[in-house]
Protein backbone atom coordinates (compact mmCIF):
# COMPACT_ATOMS: atom_id res chain seq x y z
CA UNK A 1 0.00 0.00 0.00
CA UNK A 2 1.38 3.43 -0.96
CA UNK A 3 1.59 6.32 1.49
CA UNK A 4 -1.22 8.12 -0.34
CA UNK A 5 -3.46 5.07 -0.04
CA UNK A 6 -2.59 4.59 3.61
CA UNK A 7 -3.72 8.14 4.32
CA UNK A 8 -7.20 7.54 2.88
CA UNK A 9 -9.88 7.64 5.62
CA UNK A 10 -11.83 4.49 6.38
CA UNK A 11 -15.54 4.35 5.64
CA UNK A 12 -17.77 5.57 8.39
CA UNK A 13 -17.12 7.67 11.46
CA UNK A 14 -16.66 4.72 13.84
CA UNK A 15 -14.11 3.11 11.53
CA UNK A 16 -12.26 6.42 11.30
CA UNK A 17 -12.05 6.63 15.09
CA UNK A 18 -10.81 3.03 15.36
CA UNK A 19 -8.27 3.72 12.64
CA UNK A 20 -6.57 6.34 14.81
CA UNK A 21 -5.02 3.70 17.05
CA UNK A 22 -4.94 0.71 14.70
CA UNK A 23 -2.98 2.32 11.87
CA UNK A 24 -0.15 4.62 12.98
CA UNK A 25 1.05 7.39 10.73
CA UNK A 26 3.54 6.23 8.07
CA UNK A 27 7.18 7.09 8.75
CA UNK A 28 8.04 10.59 7.57
CA UNK A 29 10.71 9.72 5.01
CA UNK A 30 12.64 12.68 3.64
CA UNK A 31 11.42 15.15 6.25
CA UNK A 32 14.46 16.93 7.69
CA UNK A 33 12.65 19.51 9.80
CA UNK A 34 11.02 19.34 13.24
CA UNK A 35 10.26 21.55 16.22
CA UNK A 36 12.96 24.01 15.19
CA UNK A 37 11.00 24.77 12.03
CA UNK A 38 7.91 25.58 14.08
CA UNK A 39 9.90 27.87 16.39
CA UNK A 40 11.30 29.67 13.33
CA UNK A 41 7.81 30.17 11.94
CA UNK A 42 6.58 31.55 15.27
CA UNK A 43 9.58 33.90 15.34
CA UNK A 44 8.70 35.15 11.84
CA UNK A 45 5.14 35.82 13.01
CA UNK A 46 6.15 37.71 16.16
CA UNK A 47 9.05 39.66 14.66
CA UNK A 48 7.09 40.74 11.59
CA UNK A 49 4.26 42.02 13.82
CA UNK A 50 6.78 43.90 15.98
CA UNK A 51 8.51 45.30 12.88
CA UNK A 52 5.24 46.60 11.40
CA UNK A 53 4.30 48.24 14.69
CA UNK A 54 7.76 49.78 15.08
CA UNK A 55 7.72 51.21 11.54
CA UNK A 56 4.27 52.68 12.15
CA UNK A 57 5.43 54.33 15.38
CA UNK A 58 8.51 55.68 13.61
CA UNK A 59 6.17 57.60 11.29
CA UNK A 60 3.87 58.59 14.13
CA UNK A 61 1.02 56.30 13.11
CA UNK A 62 -1.24 54.96 15.88
CA UNK A 63 -2.31 51.33 15.44
CA UNK A 64 -5.76 52.07 16.81
CA UNK A 65 -6.33 54.99 14.45
CA UNK A 66 -5.05 53.60 11.14
CA UNK A 67 -7.29 51.22 9.17
CA UNK A 68 -4.50 50.22 6.73
CA UNK A 69 -2.19 49.43 9.65
CA UNK A 70 -4.86 47.32 11.33
CA UNK A 71 -5.21 45.31 8.13
CA UNK A 72 -1.47 45.00 7.48
CA UNK A 73 -0.64 44.25 11.11
CA UNK A 74 -3.31 41.54 11.29
CA UNK A 75 -2.85 39.84 7.93
CA UNK A 76 0.81 40.13 6.89
CA UNK A 77 2.46 38.34 9.89
CA UNK A 78 0.12 35.36 9.55
CA UNK A 79 0.71 35.02 5.80
CA UNK A 80 4.48 35.40 6.22
CA UNK A 81 4.53 32.70 8.91
CA UNK A 82 2.48 30.26 6.84
CA UNK A 83 4.57 31.03 3.76
CA UNK A 84 7.74 30.32 5.74
CA UNK A 85 6.30 26.96 6.81
CA UNK A 86 5.65 26.00 3.19
CA UNK A 87 9.13 27.10 2.09
CA UNK A 88 10.66 24.97 4.86
CA UNK A 89 8.91 21.86 3.52
CA UNK A 90 10.41 22.48 0.08
CA UNK A 91 13.91 23.23 1.36
CA UNK A 92 14.08 20.58 4.11
CA UNK A 93 11.48 18.04 3.05
CA UNK A 94 9.09 16.79 0.41
CA UNK A 95 6.87 19.81 -0.05
CA UNK A 96 3.59 20.75 1.70
CA UNK A 97 1.42 18.07 0.08
CA UNK A 98 3.44 15.27 1.68
CA UNK A 99 5.00 16.90 4.75
CA UNK A 100 1.97 18.95 5.84
CA UNK A 101 -0.62 16.51 4.43
CA UNK A 102 -1.97 19.51 2.51
CA UNK A 103 -4.62 17.93 0.29
CA UNK A 104 -8.39 17.78 0.01
CA UNK A 105 -10.77 14.91 -0.79
CA UNK A 106 -14.56 14.61 -0.79
CA UNK A 107 -14.31 12.81 2.55
CA UNK A 108 -12.26 15.69 3.96
CA UNK A 109 -14.91 18.16 2.82
CA UNK A 110 -17.74 16.11 4.33
CA UNK A 111 -15.99 15.51 7.66
CA UNK A 112 -14.79 19.11 7.82
CA UNK A 113 -18.31 20.44 7.27
CA UNK A 114 -19.81 18.15 9.92
CA UNK A 115 -17.16 18.99 12.51
CA UNK A 116 -17.31 22.66 11.51
CA UNK A 117 -21.03 22.72 12.32
CA UNK A 118 -20.32 20.93 15.60
CA UNK A 119 -17.62 23.51 16.25
CA UNK A 120 -20.08 26.37 15.74
CA UNK A 121 -22.42 24.87 18.32
CA UNK A 122 -19.59 24.29 20.80
CA UNK A 123 -18.14 27.75 20.15
CA UNK A 124 -21.47 29.48 20.70
CA UNK A 125 -22.12 27.53 23.91
CA UNK A 126 -18.58 28.00 25.21
CA UNK A 127 -18.53 31.70 24.26
CA UNK A 128 -21.80 32.29 26.11
CA UNK A 129 -20.42 30.70 29.28
CA UNK A 130 -17.05 32.40 28.85
CA UNK A 131 -18.68 35.85 28.44
CA UNK A 132 -20.55 35.38 31.71
CA UNK A 133 -17.34 34.37 33.49
CA UNK A 134 -15.10 37.19 32.21
CA UNK A 135 -17.83 39.80 31.76
CA UNK A 136 -19.39 41.11 28.56
CA UNK A 137 -16.96 44.03 28.42
CA UNK A 138 -14.00 41.62 28.22
CA UNK A 139 -15.59 39.07 25.88
CA UNK A 140 -13.89 40.20 22.67
CA UNK A 141 -11.00 39.06 20.51
CA UNK A 142 -7.86 41.03 19.69
CA UNK A 143 -9.17 41.83 16.20
CA UNK A 144 -12.56 42.70 17.64
CA UNK A 145 -10.92 45.14 20.05
CA UNK A 146 -9.04 46.83 17.22
CA UNK A 147 -12.20 47.27 15.17
CA UNK A 148 -14.54 48.03 18.06
CA UNK A 149 -16.63 51.05 17.19
CA UNK A 150 -14.90 51.43 13.82
CA UNK A 151 -16.91 52.36 10.77
CA UNK A 152 -14.55 50.86 8.20
CA UNK A 153 -14.66 51.49 4.48
CA UNK A 154 -16.46 48.64 2.73
CA UNK A 155 -13.25 47.43 1.05
CA UNK A 156 -11.46 47.22 4.41
CA UNK A 157 -14.40 45.45 6.05
CA UNK A 158 -14.51 42.86 3.25
CA UNK A 159 -10.74 42.36 3.47
CA UNK A 160 -10.96 41.71 7.21
CA UNK A 161 -13.88 39.34 6.66
CA UNK A 162 -11.86 37.33 4.12
CA UNK A 163 -8.93 37.22 6.54
CA UNK A 164 -10.94 36.09 9.56
CA UNK A 165 -13.09 33.55 7.72
CA UNK A 166 -10.68 32.19 5.08
CA UNK A 167 -7.08 33.43 4.92
CA UNK A 168 -6.46 33.22 8.67
CA UNK A 169 -7.87 29.68 9.09
CA UNK A 170 -5.87 28.33 6.13
CA UNK A 171 -2.63 29.90 7.39
CA UNK A 172 -3.17 28.77 10.98
CA UNK A 173 -3.87 25.21 9.89
CA UNK A 174 -0.64 25.16 7.87
CA UNK A 175 1.28 26.36 10.94
CA UNK A 176 -0.34 24.34 13.73
CA UNK A 177 -1.97 21.19 12.37
CA UNK A 178 0.45 21.08 9.46
CA UNK A 179 3.97 22.08 10.57
CA UNK A 180 3.64 21.55 14.33
CA UNK A 181 1.68 18.30 13.89
CA UNK A 182 4.37 17.04 11.52
CA UNK A 183 7.11 17.97 13.98
CA UNK A 184 5.37 15.93 16.70
CA UNK A 185 4.95 12.89 14.45
CA UNK A 186 8.57 13.06 13.35
CA UNK A 187 9.52 12.37 16.97
CA UNK A 188 7.57 9.13 16.79
CA UNK A 189 4.85 10.36 19.13
CA UNK A 190 1.26 9.17 18.68
CA UNK A 191 -1.42 10.97 16.69
CA UNK A 192 -3.25 11.58 19.99
CA UNK A 193 -0.14 13.36 21.29
CA UNK A 194 -0.05 15.48 18.13
CA UNK A 195 -3.73 16.32 18.59
CA UNK A 196 -3.29 17.30 22.24
CA UNK A 197 -0.14 19.36 21.81
CA UNK A 198 -1.34 21.25 18.72
CA UNK A 199 -4.67 22.00 20.39
CA UNK A 200 -2.98 23.53 23.44
CA UNK A 201 -0.33 25.47 21.50
CA UNK A 202 -2.94 26.72 19.02
CA UNK A 203 -4.88 28.25 21.92
CA UNK A 204 -1.79 29.74 23.58
CA UNK A 205 -0.31 30.88 20.26
CA UNK A 206 -3.01 33.51 19.75
CA UNK A 207 -1.39 35.47 22.62
CA UNK A 208 -4.77 36.32 24.15
CA UNK A 209 -4.54 34.96 27.73
CA UNK A 210 -8.14 35.79 28.59
CA UNK A 211 -9.43 33.81 25.59
CA UNK A 212 -7.13 30.79 25.93
CA UNK A 213 -9.75 28.56 27.57
CA UNK A 214 -12.29 29.46 24.88
CA UNK A 215 -9.76 28.84 22.11
CA UNK A 216 -9.07 25.39 23.55
CA UNK A 217 -12.73 24.47 23.08
CA UNK A 218 -12.79 25.97 19.59
CA UNK A 219 -9.69 23.99 18.59
CA UNK A 220 -11.02 20.55 19.58
CA UNK A 221 -13.38 19.87 16.62
CA UNK A 222 -10.80 21.31 14.22
CA UNK A 223 -8.11 19.01 15.60
CA UNK A 224 -10.45 16.02 15.47
CA UNK A 225 -10.94 16.65 11.74
CA UNK A 226 -7.17 16.40 11.26
CA UNK A 227 -6.99 13.38 13.55
CA UNK A 228 -9.68 11.39 11.73
CA UNK A 229 -8.60 12.06 8.15
CA UNK A 230 -4.83 12.45 8.59
CA UNK A 231 -5.01 15.37 6.17
CA UNK A 232 -5.08 19.12 6.50
CA UNK A 233 -8.04 19.57 4.15
CA UNK A 234 -10.65 18.52 6.70
CA UNK A 235 -9.27 20.72 9.48
CA UNK A 236 -9.11 23.69 7.10
CA UNK A 237 -12.79 23.22 6.20
CA UNK A 238 -13.75 22.85 9.89
CA UNK A 239 -11.75 25.97 10.80
CA UNK A 240 -13.28 28.03 7.99
CA UNK A 241 -16.75 26.92 9.05
CA UNK A 242 -16.04 27.83 12.66
CA UNK A 243 -14.80 31.32 11.73
CA UNK A 244 -17.44 32.18 9.14
CA UNK A 245 -20.18 33.52 11.42
CA UNK A 246 -17.78 35.50 13.65
CA UNK A 247 -16.17 36.87 10.49
CA UNK A 248 -19.54 37.84 9.05
CA UNK A 249 -20.52 39.54 12.31
CA UNK A 250 -17.22 41.43 12.30
CA UNK A 251 -17.89 42.51 8.70
CA UNK A 252 -21.35 43.86 9.54
CA UNK A 253 -20.21 45.58 12.73
CA UNK A 254 -17.06 47.14 11.24
CA UNK A 255 -19.01 48.29 8.16
CA UNK A 256 -21.54 49.98 10.45
CA UNK A 257 -24.45 47.70 9.50
CA UNK A 258 -24.88 46.32 13.05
Amino acid sequence: MSEAESLEPKRGFIESVRDISRNPEPERVGQRWGFGAFLLVEAVFILSAVFITAIARQFGVNLLESVPLVLVGSIVPTILAAGTAIVITYVRGNGPKIDLRLSMTKEDLAIGLKLGILGLVLTYSAATIWAKVVGEENATSAVGDLLSGSNLPLSAAITMFLYVSLIGPVCEEIIYRGLLWGAVERQGWSRWAAFGLTTVIFAIGHFEPLRTSLLLVIAIPIGIARLLTRRLGASIVAHVMNNFLPGLTLLLVSAGVM
